[in-house]
């Protein structure tokens, strides 16, 4: 398994186009790789998200895979050409260092949603019941993801009564796919984690979290926490 990230020029026309369309980055990604390339097997998937760091107005292109990547065309369209580079690192040397009780800091971009069981309307409409619907408000969302944190091998940390965990950039996303439109209800959540089982962890860091992984969402990245903390207070 590799991860890599790489540095998008958002004031490039191609990278606004693959920015606005989560399935034009979704294709930008796969062609980074072969059509023998396995795509999703038992070490792993082609897991990818975007970040834009508000800050330092900086975006950058997480990806995980099962095979290193080649992204020239994605520097040459969108990145910064005068520096034609990307970094990969092996990502099989943190996976096997993960144990049962680390703490790390952490941040998803997820695509949280339900099944409907009841209405939450003001009407009761029976025609939604069985559909999946996404989970909407800031409330939603962080149960969401804490009512399945044990099935992916973590706990959110507490202080106190409150999750240490921060729900951001949520969006109602829509796009062009094939003939259609896809509507998607996303949310970053940034927080600390322990891990509860070591072996389902690694899967989520491999496989994902939750629906919509083809389309930036479900990639898992982890970092200690003293090196998160320490870039807050430079930046601050």
């Amino acid at each position: 398994m590799y991860i890599s990230r790489i540095a998008l020029n958002p004031a490039r026309l191609e990278a606004k186009k693959l920015l606005a369309s989560p399935a034009c980055m979704h294709s930008a990604v796969e062609h980074a790789f072969p059509p023998s390339s396995p795509r999703n097997d038992s070490d792993g998937r082609i897991l990818w998200r975007v970040d834009m760091l508000k800050e330092s107005h900086q975006v950058w292109l997480y990806v995980v895979s099962p095979d290193k990547p080649d992204f020239s065309h994605v520097v040459e369209q969108a990145g910064w050409p005068l520096h034609p580079e990307w970094e990969t690192r092996d990502y099989r040397p943190l996976l096997d260092r993960i144990a049962v009780g680390q703490h790390w800091a952490f941040r998803l971009r997820a695509n949280p949603v339900r099944r409907v069981k009841k209405d939450r309307g003001r009407r009761e409409n029976p025609a939604v019941i069985g559909k999946i619907m996404g989970e909407v408000t800031t409330e939603q969302q962080l149960k969401w993801l804490s009512d399945r944190a044990m099935q992916y091998g973590f706990s959110i940390d507490r202080a106190g009564d409150d999750l240490q965990c921060q729900v951001k950039n949520r969006r109602k996303e829509r796009f062009h796919h094939g003939t259609g439109t896809v509507t998607l209800s996303t949310a970053q959540f940034d927080g600390n984690l322990t891990v509860t089982d070591a072996e389902l962890f690694r899967k989520a860091l491999t496989h994902g979290i939750g629906r919509a992984k083809g389309f930036g969402c479900g990639l898992l990245t982890v970092a200690p926490i003293h090196a998160v903390s320490a870039a807050k207070d430079t930046s601050e």
